[in-house]
């Protein structure tokens, strides 16, 4: 495990950046192809707007999945992962080689496990929620599955991050399960991003740095265990391992 902490989310956000771009164009050069996994939500907000900036990627060459959606959500909603990645990510990049969607149905989980395991994903970029999840994989995470996907019921502070960044006006407006990437299947990335910035991943990022061992009462102590894992974190959400 690496941890950079950059001044704040911006510098955060060019700096991992243009570590994955790096990944990128080393696996095209490679191989002729990458493939990546993205993660949503407000703390990606500044990696996302840096990466499709980065100059000399082909994009035509990379293959995108996704994390995680919440069930019987549509698309158009405005806390649509899908239209989150769209938007800001696909829209902004242009041709990409496929982008496989979570759409939200457990129809869709046997075709996207299917293309996940045709070959390696290059590299994944795994937020940390506030209450320690990576993708919606919530405390206790199901750390024994050996599925690519699974529908997962949402807890209360899950929830209630949502509601704070906004995506819903309150609740009991937020969805009570999603279609989730196992915690499994992120750890069969070969490389690892996370991105975790601002003051209320304080707590999140010192639980999963601070802990011995690793538990699925803290999700994300499990990317601790990965062999190339770093974690970007801004001087906010970094406060308490200074301390």
């Amino acid at each position: 495990m690496e941890i950079r902490i950059c001044k704040n989310s911006e510098e955060l956000g060019k700096s991992a950046a243009k570590h994955v771009a790096e990944v990128l164009k080393s696996c095209i050069a490679e191989k002729g192809s990458a493939r990546i996994v993205l993660s949503t939500g407000a703390s990606q907000f500044d990696t996302i707007k840096a990466l499709v900036k980065e100059p000399g990627i082909k994009w035509e060459c990379v293959e995108m999945f996704h994390l995680d959606e919440y069930v019987d959500l549509p698309i158009t909603h405005g806390a649509s992962f899908r239209k989150y990645l769209q938007e800001r990510f696909v829209d902004q990049v242009g041709t990409l080689k496929a982008v496989h969607f979570v759409d939200g149905t457990k129809e869709c989980i046997a075709k996207l496990t299917e293309e996940i395991r045709k070959s390696p994903i290059d590299i994944g970029l795994i937020g940390i929620g506030e209450n320690g999840h990576i993708a919606f994989n919530d405390p206790p995470a199901d750390f024994d599955t050996r599925e690519a996907y699974i529908i997962v019921n949402l807890d209360e502070r899950c929830k209630k991050q949502q509601m704070g960044e906004g995506w819903f006006p309150t609740i009991d407006d937020v969805p009570k399960q999603a279609v989730s990437m196992t915690t499994y299947q992120i750890m069969q990335c070969e490389r690892i991003v996370s991105c975790v910035p601002y003051k209320v991943k304080a707590e999140a990022v010192e639980n999963t740095i601070k802990a011995t061992e690793t538990t699925n009462l803290v999700p994300a102590t499990l990317l601790k265990e990965h062999s190339d894992f770093i974690l970007y974190l801004d001087e906010d959400s970094a406060a308490g391992i200074l301390k």
